[in-house]
């Protein structure tokens, strides 16, 4: 029997091909095939009023993709649809087998968490069938943020200075600027410590008389270190033997947030570069994928691999670093459809699969593959010793830790700050008089919470069962993209377009717009994906609410007048002003629907550096989504094009046209390999 195998991926599709014998065509569709359309009311593609029915067409460059497949399926015994094993992957293979004209006969549905050729063999001999659950409940999503997005963007367009606004993304930038009136508002409060300092340690002022003490200005740390004298007595040594708990296996968040702290690789990189770890990596005489499916909200293990990874770690460790499984509180938006991320063998080191790795992947990979490890590992164990010291009633305390079994830290140490904070051994001076060198007082103020960072933000909004885990690095891009907000020292900053943006919507949408009522709709959605809530009802009930929102906020929002640029229309005389549509801010006709008259952009000569290529200058364009990059004047004679500002200057090592990325010279061809 012959079967067409289609996934989503190219790279994929090349990588499982070669576990399936010759009776097996594998292709791709390179992703979703359809998506709503942009007709109808409001350019929905939704009937409303026909139980939110949606209108689907091919994605832009699909239809003859489309054409393509369902020809080729007619000359296959069995179309195998095998997208990936979550609600989008489930989509895709509902509008394949739409798209396709397929029937229940004709196909089967096969998932899979990991590209190995045992798993993929497994996976293939027990298929079963679309879980239209989960299609239900990502069409319900899709149809939520196209009503939301749509609706709202255009509000937003027509009324204010902003781009977009989303179900989740505005969300998202309300808790940002919300952070930063917060930190507007605070006001610092003063307080002052006190410190003693002794032969190879120091210690912290912490109570008088037992009570706990607030030292608010100088007056009063003055007052105390006046009745302070250099002699302390030694009360009290309390030694104990704490553990310090390995870290479970990274989920989809905290994947996201440890490598933003530890690699400095945004959540969008992050999810790119575990994409191509999962989908398959030539490591010489294979081609394997060398991690798990990376959309996940578990931290669950399968038992083959944690019996293979105690084994693993008896033979290189010894038994006394052979941990036990330790398990997650479940949470209430965790779906646990399938494991953590992991490397799909503990045998399959980083450093022997280093040389198939560029730099980038390698660090993601060792990063996962330890974390797993480590995962599995005894608890590292430390010496916490507490040293009290009395003087006038004063109580004096100065803590250490030391490491006495490194446990996980084994393989784990390089990720985790664990410096040693030793005492030195005062048994014999309990009870006794020690004399401090020196005791000093320092002012402080109190701070406020701090600016969200992109793994702090990615943090709270799982906290807050704000979205998926997989859709936070295209929240997080959108509104970087979109200027809501700017990214100072490594935190977001919201900024004018962004707070002007979130005061208008929390006017007129304060209901629908909050953590409350989108935490309740993922609820919803999880409850449909589990047949135990009825799709449309959830869709009627949040039109309800919402279509008489968007009606008064189109009545009644304040318009901000469009700036004028000083020049006038040359097509009917009227002034022209500066707009902002969805890519950007552009010039056009106030006179607009009348005159649709739109400036178009000059390119902009770059006088820093020739053409390499034909000896012609470079100029400055802007892609149709205004994205800036540097090409030849002379195109389409000369397709020199670039993404960083060239200089004049030839790379050493292949001779190409250099270019200035981060500050940083570099040459793009060589980077491109290295990518």
């Amino acid at each position: 029997m012959k079967k067409l195998v289609i996934v989503e991926s190219p790279s994929k599709s090349k990588t499982i091909e070669k576990y399936l014998g010759n009776d097996y065509k594998v292709v791709s569709s390179k992703g979703h095939i359809r998506d709503l359309a942009t007709t109808g009311k409001y350019g929905l593609g939704v009937d409303i009023e026909n139980n939110f029915t949606p209108t689907y067409v091919p994605i832009s460059g699909k239809k003859k993709l489309i054409t393509d497949l369902k020809k080729m399926s007619k000359d296959y015994d069995k179309v195998v649809l095998a997208t990936d094993p979550d609600r989008e992957g489930e989509a895709i293979s509902w509008h394949l087998y739409d798209a396709l004209g397929l029937k229940d006969k004709d196909y089967e549905r096969v998932t899979f968490h990991e590209i190995t050729k045992d798993v993929i063999k497994e996976a293939f001999e027990n298929p079963g069938k679309i879980d239209n659950n989960l299609v239900k409940s990502q069409e319900t999503r899709r149809i939520l943020d196209r009503i939301i997005g749509f609706r709202l963007s255009k509000l937003m367009q027509s009324k204010t200075g902003g781009k977009s606004a989303g179900r989740v993304q505005s969300v998202a930038l309300k808790l940002i600027v919300d952070r930063e009136r917060e930190i507007e508002a605070f006001i610092p409060e003063e307080y002052h410590t006190i410190t003693a300092s002794f032969e190879g340690f120091t210690a912290d002022l912490i109570k008088y008389q037992d009570k706990d003490i607030k030292i608010k200005n100088f007056d009063e740390a003055q007052a105390i270190l006046d009745k302070l004298t250099k002699e302390f007595t030694v009360t009290n040594i309390d030694k104990k033997e704490k553990n310090r708990k390995s870290k479970l296996p990274f989920k989809t968040s905290t994947l996201q947030q440890v490598a933003v702290n530890k690699l400095g690789f945004s959540s969008s990189k992050t999810m790119r570069i575990a994409q191509k770890l999962y989908e398959g990596v030539d490591v010489g005489k294979e081609t394997v994928g060398l991690i798990t499916y990376m959309r996940t909200d578990s931290t669950r293990l399968s038992p083959a691999f944690i019996a293979e990874t105690f084994k693993y770690i008896k033979d290189n460790y010894g038994e006394g670093y052979v941990g036990s499984v330790k398990k997650e509180k479940k949470t209430e938006h965790e779906q646990d459809a399938h494991e953590g991320i992991r490397p799909t063998s503990i045998y399959r080191t980083p450093e022997s699969v280093k040389k198939s790795l560029t730099s980038e992947e390698y660090k993601l990979y060792s990063l996962i593959y330890y974390r797993t490890l480590a995962s599995l590992m005894k608890d590292a164990k430390v010496m916490a010793t507490s040293v009290d010291l009395i003087n006038n009633d004063y109580l004096f305390r100065a803590n250490g830790s030391v490491l006495i079994f490194d446990g996980y830290l084994k393989v784990y140490e390089h990720y985790e700050d664990n410096e040693d904070v030793v005492l030195p051994d005062l048994d014999s001076k309990l009870n006794q008089v020690i004399i401090a060198s020196d005791i000093t007082s320092e002012q402080h103020f109190t701070k406020p919470a701090p600016r969200y960072t992109e793994s702090s933000l990615i943090k709270e909004l799982e906290k807050l069962g704000i979205g998926r885990p997989s859709t936070y690095a295209t929240i997080i891009e959108t509104l970087k993209s979109r200027d809501y907000v700017a990214v100072e020292d490594k935190k977001f900053v919201p900024t004018a377009m962004g707070i002007e943006t979130t005061d208008k919507l929390q006017e007129f949408f304060s209901g629908i717009v909050n953590v409350k009522y989108t935490a309740n709709m993922e609820n919803d959605l999880d409850e449909i994906a589990l047949n135990q809530k009825d799709n449309i009802k959830v869709l009627e009930e949040f039109y309800k609410d919402f279509a008489p929102l968007v009606d008064t906020a189109f009545k009644n929002m304040e318009k901000k007048e469009a700036e004028l640029t000083g020049e006038k229309c040359p097509e009917c005389g009227n002034d022209l002003v500066i707009r902002s549509g969805r890519y950007g801010k552009f010039i056009a006709c106030s006179n607009y629907p009348n005159c649709k008259y739109i400036k178009k952009e000059e390119a902009q000569v770059i006088e820093v550096a020739p053409c390499h290529k034909c000896g012609s200058v470079i100029v400055e364009r802007k892609t149709r989504k205004g994205k800036v990059f540097y090409g030849c004047k002379n195109y389409p004679k000369c397709d020199a094009a670039f993404w960083y500002l060239p200089i004049d200057k030839d790379c050493p090592k292949c001779g190409h046209q250099m270019m200035l990325k981060n500050k940083k010279e570099i040459c793009p061809e060589c980077d491109k390999k290295e990518q």
